[in-house]
Parts: structure tokens; C-alpha cells; sequence
């Protein structure tokens, strides 16, 4: 499946985006390019079932960076 950011713009003026195709924390990346573009902060967020079947190379290197972070 091809990698896909979707985003919808409300009437009230809200947008609502979706990160389609992308697993783990690669969604995060776009989702932060995006609150840059527009100069906004999320207001809520939850993942998708794609975020938790990240592939095991995915989750070697989150660990890795996550083990970084600590020390």
C-alpha cells in the first residue's frame, strides 16, 4: 500500500489529518511537518492499528532511539 498523508479541512475551520500505510512512529514524522505547516498544535490524536504492527526493524530502532534518549 502506497504511503499516504489524508487531510481534511472542516467548515469550522478544524483539519483532521490521517497517516495511511506508514507503521510505528514513522506517522509522527508527517504528522509534525504538517503542525508546522499550518503554525498548530494537535488537539487530539490516537493511533491506528498500523502504528502497533510496526515491522521489528521499526521497533529495533525505536528501542534503540528510546534507549539513547534514557542514558
Amino acid at each position: 500500500m502506497a504511503k499516504q498523508l489524508v487531510v481534511r479541512l472542516r467548515a469550522d475551520g478544524t483539519v483532521d489529518a490521517e497517516t495511511i500505510g506508514m507503521h510505528g512512529a514513522e506517522c509522527l514524522d508527517h504528522i509534525e511537518a504538517l503542525e508546522a505547516l499550518l503554525d498548530a498544535e494537535t488537539a487530539s490524536s490516537r493511533f491506528t492499528e498500523d502504528y502497533t504492527t510496526a515491522s521489528v526493524e521499526g521497533r529495533t530502532r525505536l528501542e534503540a532511539e528510546q534507549k539513547d534518549g534514557a542514558s
